[in-house]
């Protein structure tokens, strides 16, 4: 509906175009964020390689987190392939999701201080659980982008696969309790078993970037398209 001007009333529904534009942005800014933590560490004369050694929590932070971010961009992409038009609501959740994106080089940092002095202290163990807690927060941010898609599926393209906002909402919950069991793991008794996890869960986003394939489904999906 338009004003006496030919000016949309309201707000307009529009392409998505600009959103992923400001996204790879947002995205492309997170992950260098996370590489000024590789720094030049603090040594004596003939001691740079014992230094690079003690920041292995550094490097081990940024494969986590630079991963992450990046199955996350990977998997905005195949959500934005199936996305046809965004409505006041889904660009509410794509803000959502960038915002806990670009907060993930707190924690990093965090975690990657903590565990240079100690793997199992207290501050350790609390490094673990802020890191999994703000992680875990990026996976509901995905969960709140897809039930919007559930919602108003008007919104996506009419060839998008039926299954693939549901298979997404239990990638996302799957996510959230991976990382919040982790961090309790973590917090309360190893946080080595935190950071195993941390490394490990990008590596099955990106396996299911594509959605879930279950058993046989892809040949019953073939046969049918024969």
């Amino acid at each position: 509906m338009t004003d006496d001007h030919g000016l949309p009333r309201g707000f307009a529904r529009s392409e998505t175009a600009r959103a992923e534009a400001f996204s790879d942005g947002v995205l492309a800014i997170a992950v260098t964020i996370l590489v000024l933590g590789l720094t030049d560490p603090p040594h004596e004369p003939g001691g740079l390689g014992r230094a690079l050694l003690r920041q292995w929590p550094v490097y081990l932070g940024y494969l986590a987190s630079f991963s992450y971010v990046a199955v996350i961009w990977l998997n905005h992409h195949q959500a934005f392939v199936r996305i046809r038009a965004m409505d006041r609501g889904l660009h509410a959740a794509n803000l959502l999701l960038l915002f806990t994106t670009a907060a993930l080089a707190f924690p990093t940092a965090v975690l990657s201080g903590a565990l240079q002095n100690s793997v199992i202290d207290s501050d350790a163990r609390v490094a673990v659980a802020l890191y999994a807690g703000i992680a875990a927060g990026m996976c509901g941010s995905w969960i709140v982008l897809y039930g919007h898609l559930d919602r108003r599926p008007e919104l996506l393209h009419h060839a998008v696969e039926p299954s693939y906002v549901a298979h997404g909402r239990l990638r996302s919950w799957a996510g959230v309790m991976a990382y919040l069991l982790a961090g309790a793991v973590g917090a309360l008794t190893a946080p080595v078993v935190a950071l195993a996890v941390f490394v490990v869960l990008p590596v099955f986003y990106f396996l299911t970037s594509e959605g879930l394939r279950l058993p046989g489904r892809g040949r019953r999906e073939a046969n049918r398209q024969e």
